[in-house]
């Protein structure tokens, strides 16, 4: 790939759990639970408008699902996470470590601290937003293709832990809850997908130098954010393995490039215009299916629907990612409302489904020669939800490529998750008062910064004539026991 034609631009979030006594806003361990908890409670998390009176279109859209949220809490939780008690003041030691790592990162620590409250409809925060203040601004690390700028610097708390889920709740963990966190926002510097890897390991060993982050898996977590001159802005979000992340920008370059092929045939073929929303029960059609989930689902006192698309044939079978098609895509919007999925006419006759069956729904459709449909099963509202939300994402299909959030997967390819977050979801904590980092403390921090994992290395490799592999694993794992016993 050309990635200077295609306009790549690649920033980084890094989000790594901070191995302090207490949590960021409470006097709690920051310990992960193995044993039972001791009790529950439910909530129904419910969108606000932000200082400017807007509403978050991510929140709003995770308020539509209508989830119900359960969280499990241990003796050592308390009311702070159960939203029940303001926040205490920010954990003195999460400070310092911030600004530690704000030096390392050449960055610049901000006269004034203020807390601010994030708005996180998804459950995994029982207050319903996620407290969060910026630490410091304009640093840089060096790369071997050049400077990434560090555009911000913040101390956040870490969310709920996620331990089960199904179609109508979600329930999470208190014990993860306010686990201090540091985040790191690289600007869009990066270039290409090697240069990406470089950059996420470099800040992972800045972080590690300190010695004062949690280490095992969870406890650090990057995001991806990519974007090609005609496609849009996406964040990629669970980001785990380091070897992953070139396979995981060039899948997404993938399906952007295929997004706006799409785009650009529908466009020939008509406009969102030609659209309409229209679900439609086509349940009789399929009363003595031999689709064994149609057939159960009817069973289970649930319908079947379908809609219409215009001008979509073809278009729901075109893969756009490695083994994922625009209509796996359309699947992944729907499942956000609690359905399995859904059945498409590119990929019919399958599943059980007859011809029969196809070309009666064709007919109830008044399907014509250029157009497709969708099928989905389930309750009324939810399967009325699913359709309306593959309606918007097929307008959305005319246009290329939507600014959005996506999970990562194992396979190197991504899914929807929700929309991209807008500044709408930022207002100040007014249980907690600004404050300032005093200049002597900066100084002394400064005058004590601990060994970056290359300095160590490059010292290793030289004092002790250690091979570069060898050094670096014992930096990595352990390099003042090591200095201890050869001393």
């Amino acid at each position: 790939m050309d990635y200077n034609t295609l306009g790549l631009k690649i920033g980084l979030e890094i989000h790594q759990q901070l191995n302090t006594d207490r949590k960021l806003f409470c006097h709690c361990p920051t310990i992960l639970r193995i044993d039972e908890p001791i009790g529950i409670i439910e909530r129904k998390l419910r969108p606000t408008p932000s200082e400017i009176g807007e509403i978050d279109i991510a929140a709003l859209k995770e308020y539509m699902r209508g989830k119900t949220f359960i969280y499990q809490y241990f003796d050592s939780n308390c009311l702070v996470e159960l939203d029940e008690e303001p926040p205490h003041l920010v954990s003195e030691e999460a400070k310092k470590i911030g600004v530690e790592v704000s030096l390392l990162l050449n960055s610049n620590i901000v006269e004034e601290i203020q807390v601010m409250r994030k708005t996180v409809l998804d459950g995994s925060n029982t207050s319903a937003f996620q407290r969060t203040m910026l630490i410091s601004t304009d640093g840089y690390i060096n790369t071997k293709e050049g400077l990434v700028s560090i555009l911000t610097v913040c101390l956040e708390e870490d969310a709920a832990r996620l331990v089960s889920q199904d179609d109508t709740t979600k329930t999470f963990r208190l014990d993860r809850l306010g686990i201090p966190l540091i985040e790191i926002a690289t600007g869009p510097d990066i270039s290409n997908p090697m240069q990406a890897k470089e950059a996420a390991y470099i800040l992972g060993q800045i972080l590690r130098a300190t010695g004062k982050v949690k280490r095992g898996l969870g406890t650090i977590r990057q995001d991806l954010n990519i974007s090609i001159i005609e496609g849009g802005r996406v964040e990629l979000k669970g980001v785990q393995k380091l070897e992953m992340i070139p396979l995981w920008i060039e899948r997404e370059i993938e399906r952007q490039i295929n997004l706006v092929k799409i785009r650009n045939e529908l466009n020939k073929r008509g406009s969102a215009e030609d659209l309409e929303f229209n679900s439609i029960e086509i349940t009789d059609i399929f009363k003595d299916t031999t689709s064994k989930i149609i057939g159960n689902s009817i069973k289970n006192y649930c319908k079947v629907y379908s809609i219409k698309l215009k001008n979509f044939k073809g278009i729901l079978g075109t893969e756009i990612q490695k083994n994922r098609r625009f209509g796996t895509e359309l699947a992944d919007h729907a499942k956000t409302y609690g359905i399995s999925g859904l059945f498409h006419l590119d990929e019919l006759p399958n599943y059980g489904i007859t011809t029969e069956e196809i070309q009666k729904v064709k007919n109830k459709l008044e399907i014509n020669e250029l157009d497709s449909f969708v099928i989905v099963t389930g309750k009324e509202d939810i399967c009325y939800k699913a359709i309306e939300e593959i309606f918007e994402r097929c307008k959305k299909a005319f246009l290329g490529v939507p600014n959005e959030t996506r999970d990562a997967l194992e396979d190197g390819n991504s899914k929807y998750s929700r929309p991209l977050p807008g500044r709408a979801r930022m207002y100040p904590e007014t249980d907690i008062p600004p404050f300032t980092i005093e200049q002597n403390l900066i100084d002394n921090i400064k005058e004590n910064l601990p060994e970056t994992f290359d300095e160590i290395v490059s010292k290793f490799v030289k004092k002790y004539g250690l091979k570069k592999e060898e050094a670096e694993k014992i930096a990595y794992e352990a390099p003042d026991l090591f200095e201890k016993v050869t001393s």
